[in-house]
């Protein structure tokens, strides 16, 4: 057993991969190291108020906007950080609006939670998160907290992030089970909002969806700024309007 340590944090990795995690004898797309047994621990008194890091900068106010096409559908995404908080844990989260229209109808309504702890590392906390379908609400799926019914938080970015790294970005058995691994840095990518330099590229995918993995660009002060599905499907969504926050 191996363990990786932060500032008040404790993630315990277990070795060895669980295949059936990923089905039948096939190995995951993505190892986070943890063979399936994942545990962590988080200390409140080690997070801080704002999210700053420079590839995921949660400022309230900030507002994205990103247009896509998945599967023949015209998809639109906007994300605003709120001024609302959350105590989840014992900590104070951020929260985060997500909604999504295809061909201007909603279909699906979220609310993130996340907070940043001293080292910089920004942490997902769960999300109450609703389909509609024809305007009204069908599903609260995927929805999860923290610390409620054995879910767990993950990390969705790191203070540091470096090519290799591979990490849980949520746990809730069944229901959220994304990872994530950094494949390259010092990217150049250009979307309809703008061109950018030094863009940092993960992949990620869920055992829940073991045949579909996508890859998203971060662009320092700005956040993601680039989706694309590349395994499983077709599917690209970029940015097109940023807002920063006050």
């Amino acid at each position: 057993m191996s363990v990786r340590r932060s500032v008040g944090v404790v993630v315990v990795l277990i070795a060895a991969i669980a295949p059936a995690a990923c089905g039948g004898d096939a190995l995951p797309e993505i190892d986070p190291g943890d063979g399936g047994d994942y545990t962590v621990t988080l200390d409140p008194a080690d997070f801080v108020g704002a999210i700053d890091n420079p590839l995921l900068p949660f400022v309230p106010g900030s507002r994205w906007v990103y247009d896509g096409e998945s599967d023949g559908e015209i998809e639109r995404i906007e994300i605003v950080v709120t001024n609302d908080t959350r105590q989840i844990l014992g900590i104070t989260a951020t929260v985060v609006r997500d909604t999504v229209t295809v061909d201007g109808e909603l279909v699906e309504d979220t609310f993130d939670w996340y907070a940043q702890d001293r080292d910089g590392n920004v942490w997902y906390l769960g999300e109450d998160s609703t389909e509609y379908e024809g305007g009204e609400p069908v599903s609260t799926a995927g929805s999860w907290e923290a610390g409620m019914d054995g879910a767990l938080p993950g990390i969705i970015m790191e203070a540091a992030p470096a090519v290799g790294d591979a990490y849980r970005q949520e746990f809730a058995a069944g229901e959220a089970e994304d990872m994530a691994e950094v494949v390259r840095t010092g990217e150049n990518v250009s979307v309809t909002y703008g061109s950018f330099e030094d863009v940092m590229v993960t992949k990620e995918w869920t055992p829940l969806e073991p045949d579909v993995v996508e890859e998203k660009y971060y662009a320092p002060g700005i956040g993601v700024v680039l989706e694309v599905q590349t395994i499983g499907g077709s599917g690209r969504t970029e940015l097109v309007t940023f807002e920063p926050g006050a």
